[in-house]
């Protein structure tokens, strides 16, 4: 395959705009990069405003793209957070622990840029609304954008790559009664700090990282906390050593009197529900006439996770998969579709691809994975990124990522865990 350079968009300067703009400048590629708001870093840079809708359903609400709380830390290391070729060293002035703040992922992602020259490719505060093919035979695709002053302009690619990220449109549970209930309900992509829970009842929707800090937290200062739990074996109780949390399992509904009613038949009069409950995957501005689409959070048909195979490989994807560990995904998989779009790599057939897709679909079928699940790689282990470093021919992954993540998850899901990023001492943990 004839080696290429192509003018290659890049929607959004988050981490994963940044790694892929990186890889494409490397393999030669002329990269303009679209961020919609004045500063790089995506979702890591920390914004105390919430929207006017506190559960995110309102679609002309103003949208607020930061998902952070003010005390938020990294729950994985700081070594499994840094690229292979960029460590996330500890540096003079900034935050020296092995689980930093979100303040320090941020300034390591501002070197990051800096140091790679990529600031100078970014066009800020130029919100893409539109990505489109020129037609439907061409590899080109127009990309519009408005700026801040309202005006609008387009530019035409050979290539786009969607970095946009997922962690802003809110996933909320359903149940009956929610729609009358006269409580409070926010979603955790508007909580920011806990304040606002001071003397109340809570009930809590939700068992991953972000639920846990935030159960945690809010109850140094709520009278009661009520976490709801979509595993088959929770039963009504209280959490050991915590005065003032309890599990139960999913609501099964609420009603106008302010009762939170859980499947088991236990119940509690709330003032506030948080909903802990994950994001969407959301492209408004693509154009694809069908060809790609999110049905039930998958974003399909995607060969590997990043390309759609009737539009491989002028459109792709980067930064889809969670439950892993992100940089790491990230990286390679910007390293493989930048090579592909030079040429020093080739893709399957588009008949091999679609294959592909569909025994992952089949086999999710099979195993009883809900659809929903199709990003997650927590079951995977690293099965995926040993299957891209083979693609790039490079040195296969060193055995203490796999273990040190699973050993985090551990620690991150266990009751026991609070204290983790505090008593964790991962130094001696590596020798041993």
């Amino acid at each position: 395959m004839k080696e290429q350079s192509l003018r290659v968009a890049v929607i959004g300067a988050g981490m994963a705009g940044l790694l892929a703009a990186r890889e494409l400048k490397r393999e030669g590629h002329r990269v303009i990069v679209f961020e919609k708001s004045s500063r790089l870093g995506g979702t890591w840079v920390y914004d105390p405003r919430v929207e006017t809708d506190p559960l995110g359903l309102d679609p002309s609400r103003k949208i607020v793209h930061c998902s952070m709380y003010s005390s938020l830390r990294v729950n994985l290391p700081r070594r499994l957070m840094g690229f292979l070729d960029y460590p996330f060293l500890k540096k003079q002035g900034g935050d020296p622990r092995e689980f930093p703040g979100h303040r320090e992922v941020l300034r390591y992602l501002e070197d990051f840029a800096r140091d790679f020259w990529l600031v100078e490719l970014i066009r800020f505060e130029h919100e893409v609304f539109r990505v489109e093919r020129v037609n439907g035979v061409s590899h080109e695709w127009i990309v519009e954008w408005r700026t801040r002053e309202g005006e609008s302009e387009k530019e035409v690619f050979e290539a786009v790559v969607v970095c946009n990220g997922h962690h802003t449109e809110p996933r909320i549970a359903e149940f009956p009664g929610m729609d009358t209930w006269p409580g409070v309900q926010i979603h955790s992509h508007n909580y920011r700090t806990p304040e606002p829970f001071k003397t109340k009842i809570v009930v809590l929707i939700g068992n991953g990282p972000s639920a846990h800090d935030i159960l945690r937290e809010i109850s140094s200062v709520a009278k009661e906390v009520h976490q709801a739990l979509r595993a088959s074996d929770v039963h009504f109780k209280k959490l050991e050593n915590r005065n003032n949390i309890w599990q139960h399992p999913v609501i099964e509904r609420v009603d106008e009197g302010g009762k939170v009613i859980f499947q088991d038949g236990s119940f509690v009069c709330a003032d506030i529900i948080i909903h802990c409950t994950g994001y969407k995957y959301h492209f408004p501005f693509l154009r694809t006439n069908g060809i790609v689409s999110v049905d039930d959070n998958c974003v399909g048909p995607l060969y590997k996770h990043v390309f759609p195979p009737d539009l491989a490989p002028w459109l792709s994807f980067v930064g889809l998969p969670y439950r892993a560990v992100p940089t790491l995904i990230i990286e390679l998989q910007s390293r493989w579709l930048a090579k592909v779009l030079s040429g020093k790599l080739a893709l399957p057939c588009h008949e091999e691809m679609a294959s592909s897709v569909e025994e992952l679909y089949q086999h999710m079928k099979e195993s009883g994975r809900p659809k929903h699940h199709t990003h997650q790689f927590q079951q995977n282990k690293f099965d995926y990124e040993n299957w891209l470093v083979k693609q790039l021919g490079l040195p296969p992954l060193e055995d203490w990522r796999e273990q040190l993540y699973f050993y985090a998850l551990k620690k991150i899901t266990s009751e026991a865990g609070d204290d983790y990023r505090y008593t964790w001492d991962i130094n001696k943990w590596m020798q041993e």
